[in-house]
């Protein structure tokens, strides 16, 4: 498609007194508009073009079943477990536990997206399996959006979010550091709250496996959980073959399901890529959205230059490196963990990213759009460097 105008028009609100907003945002749920002095919330609203927002509603959509296809193909498949990284302590869990629903493998799930100033789009990374921006686009975008009367799309996430847990019906949610970690606390409880069930929240650290029964800090049973906990570590934490047990056997279902690491896994993507090229599995109209929106992903550095190495369970950043056209590295993360020490790499051809122009300076602007049950239905933006991070800006995306 060619586009002819700026996909974006930032609208600067920075000549509102911040501090009262910061107070009204935290009585919403959202208190880390300000983290530590820094001002993690930018005053602002980035505007997409309704054409670009429409072509990227609808791409999501066609992705997401696309991913999920591939999921299946990879279904109890060991060869392909091991290509894209999954540690082995969870396999029999992928092999033994049923396979969801078509299209929701994961009820609770986020793309990231570059999508150019011109409006090209491209998929980065999809985050299947412990999303957060959840507060951002549910609750502060739209608050923000209406303030600036600007239009948001994200009003609906919390009805499919409560749609989503009214099938899952967990009895507990969770994370590391509930009630001293602002983020993931403020992520669960938001969760929870919009879910209308009575979920008993608690610190993963908390819990433990009794001959293959989870119980928290009080002894009491834990049968469904959400989790704001990496599958993928249970390959390293310990305790996490024990808590990989618990589902095996049945005394646990975890939220999103097991199953949802494979979509998790950036190596999927490289799958994805690998059959396109081949002209395995995907029909025409597939392909062409592949073509269109998928960018080249390898298992191996088979690119001389502008490129993206990265971990296939990378996260906030973390394990990122940027080679430039000569092959030359020319940038990594320096803050994130380094996942690529314990998981596999992928390499992904570069794709440009918005810039836009904020109280912060020029800074390229990331799109996520989350899937809450099976449905594209919220933008989060995240604005900061070349490569995306725990240092970067949460900024509002309203549509024109």
């Amino acid at each position: 498609m060619i586009h002819n105008q700026c996909a974006f028009e930032i609208r600067v609100q920075s000549t509102l007194e911040r501090a009262p907003r910061v107070e009204q945002l935290k009585e919403l749920g959202f208190t880390w508009a300000d983290l530590k002095e820094e001002e993690y919330w930018l005053d602002a609203v980035a505007v997409m073009r309704n054409e670009t927002y429409k072509e990227l509603e609808e791409a999501s959509a066609k992705l997401w079943a696309i991913l999920d296809k591939a999921a299946r193909y990879v279904h109890l498949k060991h060869d392909l477990y091991d290509l894209l990284g999954i540690p082995q302590v969870l396999w029999v869990m992928l092999d033994e536990c049923p396979l969801p629903a078509q299209g929701v493998i994961s009820r609770y799930a986020r793309f990231d997206f570059a999508v150019a100033d011109d409006g090209t789009i491209k998929l980065l990374e999809l985050n299947a399996d412990t999303p957060t921006g959840y507060v951002e686009a549910s609750i502060a975008t739209p608050w923000i959006c209406q303030q600036a009367g600007i239009a948001s799309p994200n009003t609906a996430m919390k009805e499919l979010l409560a749609a989503a847990w009214q099938e899952e019906r967990p009895d507990t949610a969770a994370c590391v550091g509930y009630g001293t970690h602002l983020e993931d606390s403020g992520t669960i409880e938001a969760l929870v709250k919009h879910s209308g069930l009575d979920i008993q929240c608690v610190d993963c650290l908390d819990l433990w496996v009794d001959k293959g029964i989870l119980k928290d800090g009080e002894d009491r049973i834990i049968k469904r959980m959400f989790a704001l906990y990496p599958k993928e570590w249970m390959a390293v934490d310990e305790g996490g073959d024990a808590l990989a047990y618990a589902v095996e056997q049945g005394h646990l279902q975890l939220f999103n399901g097991p199953h949802s690491i494979i979509l998790q896994s950036k190596g999927l993507i490289a799958a994805v890529w690998g059959m396109y090229e081949l002209g395995l599995l995907f029909d025409k109209e597939e392909r062409e959205t592949i073509s269109s929106y998928v960018l080249p992903t390898y298992n191996k550095p088979v690119f001389s230059g502008n490129f993206v190495s990265k971990s296939v369970f990378g996260r906030e950043g973390g394990s990122v490196r940027l080679f430039d056209d000569s092959g030359t590295l020319e940038l990594q993360d320096e803050e994130g963990f380094d996942s690529s020490v314990l998981f596999p790499t992928v390499y992904q051809k570069r794709a440009e990213m918005a810039r836009v122009q904020t109280a912060e300076g020029e800074l390229h602007l990331l799109t996520g759009m989350f899937v809450i049950n099976g449905k594209p239905c919220g933008l989060l933006g995240r604005a900061g460097g070349l490569i995306t991070g725990n240092a970067s800006h949460f900024i509002a995306l309203g549509v024109s």
